[in-house]
């Protein structure tokens, strides 16, 4: 038995790939839905985590929580001590960009933050860090396989919420033009790996945007994170 500040459970009840959504919710609906054989594995502070077989593949869907400092936590203990080799984050985002629509899916090439999470970490000012090719190959090739549209870019990581955002019009007036889409995890996950030397993806699916007020239905959102979660499970399948 492990036991660090926030995980307890074996070694060996932890795969070395593993599936992050924010949710816990989200982690209990995919072991639920996907896995076969799945067990509870962790839910110390309820942020649930489920190992279980997909189509005879270990896989853990570990929940994240939300934000920079809770995504950190969880993926460096789980690469550093139960010697997980590459996680997907998959969660939704806000769109910052008018070709990038409501219910896309998002494949993150690298995550810029304006905040000082390497600096505090390693005294590194470090603002945009990339995904891992490796991964990010494997889903590219699994999505085309699939028939599945995958928009490819540059997120941005946020300590706010952008709906709480107090000057809105300053905030994306600083951000790089190239900036696709909003999120608050994927900087800690891609450095946290660049520096433990694993793998790290961020699969995302938009919720909302800010060149369209359109609401979603539950149905609509539920069937396309569907599409974001099977792309991801099927590219652990290819994962070495």
């Amino acid at each position: 038995m492990i036991e660090t500040p926030h995980i307890k459970c074996n070694k060996e009840d932890i795969s070395d790939i593993v599936l992050m959504p924010g949710d816990p919710l989200r982690a209990k609906f995919i072991a639920e839905t996907y896995l076969d054989n799945y067990k509870l594995v962790n839910s110390v502070r309820n942020m649930l985590a489920y190992t279980g077989f997909y189509k005879g593949k270990k896989i853990t869907v570990f929940s994240s929580g939300m934000g920079i400092p809770s995504m950190a936590i969880y993926c460096y203990e789980l690469y550093k001590f139960f010697d997980v080799k590459s996680i997907i984050r998959i969660g939704s985002c806000g769109s910052n960009n008018k070709d990038v629509k409501v219910l896309d899916t998002i494949l993150v090439t690298s995550s810029y933050t304006e905040n000082n999470f390497s600096y505090t970490l390693d005294s590194k000012n470090i603002n945009e860090v990339e995904a891992s090719s490796i991964l990010n190959n494997l889903i590219i090739a699994k999505a085309e396989e699939n028939n599945i549209i995958l928009k490819q870019g540059k997120t941005a990581c946020v300590l706010v919420f952008d709906a709480y955002i107090l000057n809105k019009e300053d905030y994306y007036n600083r951000l790089p033009k190239d900036i696709i889409a909003s999120e608050m995890e994927a900087f800690a996950l891609f450095y946290i790996a660049k520096k433990l030397n694993k793998q790290a993806s961020c699969l995302l699916t938009v919720s909302d945007s800010l060149y369209e007020d359109k609401i979603i239905s539950a149905l609509e959102r539920q069937n396309n994170l569907k599409t974001m979660i099977e792309l991801a499970l099927e590219t652990c399948l290819e994962v070495l």
